[in-house]
């Protein structure tokens, strides 16, 4: 590596930090941080211990809020110029949550027993308790969810004005019915969307973050770029495996991003990637480990638990569109490298069969997870059982064992960084409390429906443009239960079923951290790289297209079920491949590339054909593989008459 390389290269450490200052994190000094360890540290081993001790459901949540909140506010600036030093108002405020957050807990019963029927007390307390989680959320994630929640709290007290015939009107509630839903049962903030915080999202940040100090972060980064090393499209590939390993660990697409690219931007640029499409591999290779197996984000927990059925069925699920859109990144990424020129960018280090005999241990823990839940353990159980896996483990590197100091970091770090998706889910369980109250989901459900006139394609693509827009001002956990439970009917309702419809949103709502006009990963990427973050984006959405198209194939094609594996093997294996041959049609329409440039007759055969093969009917099937025929012997007719040209003299 270059003189010039090594000092484009940034920390990976100090990109994600700027990165944080949209989520205004402080840097606590000693006496504060060593309290807060300690605190976060009791609150995974309680995670830890409530899963082989489970005791009730209610009570666990109001115990992992209750300190949660008061940590939130500890570990939280009010806005992000604040001090790294709590102010006595975080101090009154992590106090008040505390109380607040305790106070059914001392008298339970009786506060579950009038549930419909709240006392004063349980009112002021339920008010001052909404209110601190909205705080806490904006403290972590923005101000613009808080506002959502505003807003649905205001359609349920002020809804009672609207006429009854319009759709949206209703009966009206007062606040104390309208509070008593949000913290008397489990609805509202003690709702799913918290219980998966208090149980699955924490166990496996606990997992991330053990895996992170024990170092296979570091591992799954030098693997990756030892594994491809020769051929011209070798940094790509190179940088898309290395996102999708070290994604497992972070959890978060811009992280990944980030964590990848500080590294990979001087060899991507040594290769011959431009500015922007280097910038669209890293944000399409960071997002991509969200939408994957093993563990996928924190909205595939929920979309568990809402469908009751196990976390290994929802890896199930997301196998094949994962396979499909790694597919169309490695094929865009085989163009580019034609279609720019690049090379071979040789890198310094120990071969990847070394790397992977001294360190390759660090994966055994990803295949425990997975094959513990197909022996029929619960997915709390197994990501505990590879969690001790990892620690033990992490004592066959000398530098990297985790010693009682550094296994008490790594175990405070899960709970510490799992804060925001607490926050963000709590204060989402009071639009779910609203959406159930209010029967604001069915209604929601009819204007969509009526809008599109009962149009399944068009609901989709309504639903589609809905859970994008909403994943640009909230975050991804929040945008998929907020879709979930006011747009999910409306696909309900036209025959498709509930796991399609959870699976079409979930990737909508993932995929909106790549979408323009406020890309996070995009952004990330284009920050490392120096070059233009509109284009950095665009590049992006080429990477990630079939993303945004298979799903469509969920919901509208007749076998649309066997793209989850939810169809006999032999359907799903045909489904499978005429969505490879449209993936592969699709990277030529946007690539530009088949067996050299592709003109714009070309294209546009592909582009047709790509969407006929993902209507997975017999009829439009064969009509785009003849489609897709057309397009090469246009192709090479084309190519052979500019061969001619050139050999005339």
């Amino acid at each position: 590596m270059t003189g010039t390389e090594q000092g484009t290269q940034a920390s990976p450490e100090g990109l994600i930090a700027d990165l944080d200052a949209e989520r205004p994190g402080r840097r606590l000094p000693g006496r504060v941080a060593a309290a807060v360890t300690i605190v976060a540290l009791g609150l995974s081993l309680y995670a830890l211990y409530w899963t082989f001790r489970p005791g009730p459901v209610l009570p666990y949540r109001m115990l992992f809020l209750a300190v949660v909140l008061p940590l939130t506010f500890v570990c939280y600036k009010p806005r992000r110029s604040g001090s790294d030093t709590p102010s006595a108002l975080d101090w009154a405020l992590a106090a008040l949550s505390l109380a607040v957050c305790a106070y059914p807990l001392v008298v339970f019963d009786d506060f579950i027993r009038r549930a419909f029927a709240p006392t004063a007390g349980d009112v002021i307390a339920g008010t001052v308790l909404t209110l601190l989680v909205l705080e806490a959320c904006r403290r972590t994630v923005g101000w613009i969810l808080p506002a959502v929640c505003a807003g649905f709290v205001a359609y349920a007290y002020y809804g009672g004005y609207l006429p009854m015939d319009w759709v949206i009107g209703h009966r009206g509630y007062d606040l104390e019915r309208i509070v008593a839903s949000f913290v008397m049962g489990t609805e509202g903030v003690y709702g799913v969307p918290l219980d998966v915080a208090a149980t699955y999202i924490i166990l496996f940040t606990i997992y991330g973050a053990v895996l992170d100090h024990s170092g296979a972060g570091k591992f799954f980064v030098d693997v990756s770029f030892a594994a491809f090393r020769r051929s011209r499209s070798a940094p790509g590939r190179t940088v898309t495996l290395a996102g999708f390993l070290l994604g497992t660990v972070s959890g978060s697409g811009v992280a990944t991003t980030v964590s990848v690219g500080s590294v990979a931007w001087p060899i991507l640029r040594r290769a011959g990637y431009p500015r922007e499409q280097a910038g669209g591999v890293l944000a399409a290779a960071g997002i991509g480990a969200i939408l994957s197996p093993p563990t996928l984000g924190a909205a595939a927990f929920i979309i568990a638990e809402y469908l009751r059925v196990s976390y290994l069925t929802v890896l199930v699920y997301a196998t094949i569109p994962t396979v499909l859109y790694y597919l169309g990144i490695f094929l865009a990424i085989e163009m580019d490298s034609r279609r720019y020129g690049t090379k071979a960018a040789g890198v310094e280090g120990p071969r990847a069969l070394d790397l992977v005999k001294r360190f390759g241990y660090h994966f055994s823990s990803l295949f425990v997870i997975v094959g513990l839940m197909a022996l029929g353990q619960s997915p709390f159980r197994a990501v505990v059982y590879a969690t001790v896996l990892a620690f033990l483990l992490s004592f066959l590197d000398r530098e990297r064992r985790l010693t009682p100091r550094r296994a008490a970091r790594a175990l405070a770090a899960g709970a510490t960084g799992m804060l925001p998706v607490a926050a963000t889910c709590a204060a989402a369980g009071t639009i779910v409390a609203v959406v159930t109250l209010t029967g604001l989901g069915l209604k929601a459900s009819s204007v969509i429906v009526g809008l599109s006139g009962g149009v399944l394609a068009l609901t989709a693509l309504a639903c589609a443009l809905a859970v994008l827009l909403l994943g640009l001002a909230v975050p991804v956990t929040a945008s998929f239960v907020i879709a979930a439970v006011v747009i999910g009917p409306a696909l309900v309702d036209l025959g498709v079923t509930q796991a399609e419809a959870y699976m079409f949103i979930f990737y909508y709502a993932v995929l909106s951290e790549v979408s323009p006009p406020t890309a996070l990963s995009a952004f990330a990427a284009s920050a490392i790289t120096g070059g233009n973050a509109y284009r950095t984006m665009l590049a992006t959405w080429k990477y990630t297209l079939p993303a945004f198209l298979v799903p469509f194939a969920f919901v509208l094609a007749p076998s649309g079920s066997a793209l989850l594996a939810q169809a006999p093997v032999a359907e799903v294996l045909l489904a499978t491949a005429v969505s490879g041959l449209a993936v592969t049609a699709l990277a030529v329409a946007t690539g530009g590339w088949m067996l050299g440039p592709a003109g714009p007759v070309e294209r546009v055969l592909c582009a047709v054909a790509a969407v006929l093969l993902l209507v997975l009917s017999p009829m439009p099937v064969l009509a785009g593989l003849g489609a897709a025929v057309l397009a090469l012997v246009v192709h090479l007719v084309l190519r052979n008459v500019l061969r001619n040209r050139e050999a005339s003299p």
